[in-house]
């Protein structure tokens, strides 16, 4: 469960703002759904017991392949390119995003 102070530092760290009320309400709501994980995690499950979707039996032979990963180059990457607001020399330049060391 998240204790009150736990819970107001994370708030802190995303720089949330929230009335008292509602850091309560959130609060409560978040150890509810933690408590129904934890609920569901005790729950006694066979190793054995076969994978099912909605009570259906899912076996391996009725489960498709997975894709093979190929890579391809975009047909005309001039169009693409012409949407980015500054682009040289086949790189995409972005702003400088300024943070601050968290410690």
């Amino acid at each position: 469960m998240i204790d009150p102070e736990t819970f107001s530092h994370l708030i802190e760290l995303a720089s949330f703002e929230f009335e008292p009320d509602q850091a309560d309400y959130l609060l409560d709501q978040l150890n509810r759904q933690l408590k129904t994980i934890d609920d569901l995690a005790a729950v006694p499950i066979d190793e054995n017991l076969p994978i099912e979707i909605h009570g259906v039996p899912y076996p391996a032979e009725n489960s498709q392949g997975l894709r093979g990963d190929k890579s391809s180059s975009f047909p005309v990457r001039d169009l693409l390119t012409t949407q980015f607001p500054q682009f040289e020399d086949g790189y995409v330049i972005v702003p400088d995003i300024p943070h601050q060391e968290l410690g």
